[in-house]
């Protein structure tokens, strides 16, 4: 457009722009590959669309203002009482009815996208109860663009195609179009906070201002919806120039929105859960929130980049994020989409999660490794290391494999390479599961057997029996040393309980201390948590060794830590149980109500209800009551939220007992562990178990032959009797000795049958308690000694 025909808007840039509030009531995109758009919806009205990837909002929110021109203006959803329903089984297709404060108009909207363009369609109705209010009633839309993830440095112009009057937006080579049939009657462009429609109507109840251009701040559209009618199709479509966009909108607009919703529903319909996974009888609700919990996930897929589940489509704490906020919770974790896939595998949809599995092959690094967590086509963002997460996707490649959905796709070489990775850099992590800390943690230690025992099936099954027994010994050391590194002896939370595992026993990941004083250690814990002994820190962690198949749902000290867990983090809602993840958390909503800033208190979590839901079904009781629960904590939308508020009503910051803070809403991670726990209680075992491993380590149990020593983790002592095992990067010659060098032996590593991984066993059974053996080696390909020695202590 040319700027010097236009009447610019004044008050440039307008406000500091700022996403919306993360509590979703719904969410939705057409299941066809061909419509790269997605929607989410809270308080009555449209927030974020998506496009052309799900990882990339360009809208804050969309909504209506009704004024009757003399005496009221109302905010759609500020004034308005919201009602949000499916009209359709099956189907993200929504009904919401926004009813005005005194009941005289009611506004009916339905919404959906085209079901094969980048088009978001929202059918409006307006009901006057009141005749007094007949002919009188405005209706204006409202747009918020903030294209390409941010809200400054967008453009916006009125114009027309086709003879249409609409709206084109650009920034940064994404275009929007919006526009209504019938057409607008009038329109304006303005910058929030100063010049937009908002600040217009509620001045004086008229729209007196048509600014025809606004250029690179935060801007707003607002256009009258034409008043001889009482319903309205608007569209809103995404294009990468201004005639592609213009010509999306206008094609989608040329067709009846009803023929949109059939198609909309009708490939929704194609996700239909079959009978034999149907499991409605093993909820509370008839199978409503599993059936959209089913949905929803699959809806979190993107479709250029198919295979990436992303967390969440929302932003915790949104209204105070900024442009400077890129990821939100719209990124992928390999951890969540783990969940994710593994819950619609418990559905019986296939397809995802092997594009899942295929997906994380991908982005695999070379030595490895997975990213703490990605944009959709691989790139990092975050740049933390999770070895549960690197160990995850085996787990997944496992499951797959049990319910003969590999397809042809052969996952050896990713687990190889993951299980080369966790031998080398293991067992302390860089960062647990809630990305705060590093040291030995159960939830992380459960996952990183788990997976080993999967890597360890699928080597048997390509005939290489000597590489399962390697991964298997590491394994078993592993499992052995569970208790020496992650439980205390000297609890203080719980009177009589004074031995039970830790939330973590925190050590350096480059440097371990090998064999820590879990008693003594201290604690400085992320989000202001404050420093605190580490064994005065507790979370559920722990119940990931029972649920995968590592300890057993009876051992004594599971059941004391569940007692103190309990003691310390239980958390009685209105829904039923829930925990927090850990005490003195300061991840969640600050006590006077306001939003995490970088401190806050850590609030209750749905997905802990869940967890403690298979941790009752592992140890022979009824999950039934943890799938209810969880029901109940569902909105009006059915989503999950990250955290739930747990303590009195605190109405001045509009929080209420057992109603979601502002954290991510709705999380993929909740309703997976919902879906999955709903297939545990219907089978009567949890879906997730890792057989083998159960039967290893709980059933009958091995007990392990051998002591590890890596370059990361540099043993100093080990049992009188055991093997000890010395893995390294590289072929070497390692020369040893038991008696202070008087003597000298000489061995070659031999290759452990994972890529560029070998070993050597020092075969010390018969030496007597006391002795220190020392080594060094010599690197074959390089031809050069190692230059120091190292040594161990037999006790």
């Amino acid at each position: 457009m040319s700027a010097d025909t236009q009447q610019f808007a004044p008050g440039a840039p307008g406000a500091a722009p700022r996403w919306t509030h993360s509590t979703k009531e719904g969410l939705g995109t057409a299941y066809h590959t061909s419509c790269r758009l997605w929607f989410t919806l809270s308080h009555g009205i449209v927030n974020e669309i998506y496009y052309p990837t799900i990882d990339q909002p360009n809208t804050r929110d969309f909504q209506l203002l009704i004024t009757d021109g003399e005496t009221f203006c109302h905010e759609e959803k500020r004034d308005l009482q919201h009602d949000i329903t499916y009209p359709e089984r099956h189907s993200l297709f929504y009904k919401l009815t926004n009813t005005a404060p005194d009941g005289r108009y009611r506004i009916i909207k339905h919404i959906c996208t085209d079901p094969h363009r980048p088009v978001l369609l929202v059918h409006v109705r307006l009901e006057v109860k009141d005749e007094a209010l007949r002919g009188k009633l405005r209706l204006f839309a409202l747009l918020a663009p903030h294209l390409v993830r941010g809200g400054a440095e967008n453009s916006g112009w009125p114009c027309e195609f086709a003879g249409r009057r609409v709206f084109h937006v650009e920034r940064e080579r994404t275009h929007l179009s919006f526009g209504c049939a019938p057409d607008f009657t009038r329109r304006s462009v303005g910058f929030v906070g100063t010049s937009d429609g908002w600040q217009d109507l509620m001045a004086d109840f008229r729209m007196d201002w048509e600014y025809r251009a606004v250029e690179r701040g935060n801007i707003a559209l607002t256009a009258e919806l034409d008043p001889a009618h009482e319903e309205w199709t608007l569209g809103v479509a995404f294009g990468a120039t201004a005639q592609s966009s213009a010509t999306t909108l206008l094609q989608s607009l040329a067709d009846p929105f009803e023929r949109h919703r059939e198609g909309y529903v009708r490939q929704w319909r194609r996700t239909e859960i079959s009978e034999e996974f149907d499991f409605s009888v093993h909820t509370g609700d008839d199978g409503g929130l599993y059936r959209l919990s089913r949905c929803i996930l699959l809806a979190h897929e993107d479709k250029l980049f198919q295979g990436a589940v992303i967390a969440s489509l929302s932003i915790p704490w949104g209204e105070t994020k900024g442009d400077n906020e890129l990821g939100g919770y719209h990124l992928v974790w390999t951890r969540d989409l783990v969940q994710s896939a593994t819950a619609l595998l418990a559905t019986g949809q296939r397809h995802t999660p092997l594009r899942a599995l295929i997906w994380l092959g991908c982005i695999q690094k070379k030595d490895g490794s997975f990213p703490q967590n990605s944009w959709i086509d691989g790139r990092s963002y975050w740049t933390g290391l999770q070895l549960d997460e690197i160990a995850a996707p085996m787990l997944l490649a496992w499951r797959l494999r049990r319910e003969q959905a590999l397809a042809e796709f052969d996952p050896w070489p990713m687990m190889a390479n993951a299980a080369r990775y966790l031998l080398l850099q293991g067992p302390v992590t860089a960062q647990e599961r809630w990305e705060e800390q590093s040291g030995y943690s159960p939830s992380t230690l459960a996952t990183i057997i788990a997976g080993l025992v999967c890597a360890a099936e699928c080597a048997r099954e390509r005939n290489a029996e000597e590489t399962a027994e390697f991964i298997l010994a590491y394994a078993d050391w592993l499992a052995a040393h569970i208790e020496d590194w992650c439980a205390t002896s000297r609890g203080e939370l719980l009177p009589g309980k004074p031995r039970h595992y830790i939330r973590i026993t925190p050590a350096d990941p480059l440097a371990p201390d090998p064999h820590p004083d879990v008693d003594a250690l201290d604690i400085q814990l992320a989000n202001g948590g404050g420093k605190h002994l580490a064994r005065d820190v507790v979370g559920g962690d722990f119940l990931q060794l029972v649920r995968l198949g590592i300890r057993g749902a009876d051992d004594a000290l599971v059941r004391d830590s569940i007692a103190v867990m309990d003691a310390v983090l239980h958390r009685e809602l209105p829904q039923g149980d829930c925990w927090r993840r850990y005490n003195h958390d300061g991840y969640g909503q600050k006590a006077d109500g306001g939003a995490f800033d970088g401190t806050g208190v850590g609030r209750s979590w749905p997905i802990l209800t869940g967890e403690r839901g298979h941790y009752e079904l592992a140890a022979g009781l009824d999950a039934r009551p943890f799938v209810e629960t969880l029901e109940r904590m569902s909105n009006d939308g059915g989503m999950l939220s990250e955290q739930l508020w747990d303590e009195d009503d605190f109405p001045a910051a509009k929080m209420r007992r057992g109603e979601p803070t502002g954290a991510a809403m709705p999380l993929c991670w909740s309703h997976a562990e919902y879906v999955t726990l709903v297939r545990s209680a219907r089978d009567g075992a949890v879906f997730d178990r890792i057989e083998p491993a159960y039967r290893r380590y709980v059933a009958e149990p091995v007990v392990s032959q051998h002591e590890v020593w890596t370059f990361r983790h540099q043993t100093r002592r080990i049992s009188a009797g055991k093997i000890l095992r010395l893995v390294t990067a590289d072929a070497a010659q390692v020369r040893w000795s038991a008696d202070r060098w008087q003597t000298m032996h000489d061995l070659e590593t031999q290759p452990s049958g994972l890529p560029s991984l070998y070993f050597a066993d020092l075969p010390l059974a018969a030496a007597s308690s006391g002795t220190t053996v020392e080594w060094t080696f010599r690197w074959l390909e390089a031809g050069r000694w190692e230059g120091r020695n190292f040594q161990v202590e037999i006790v």
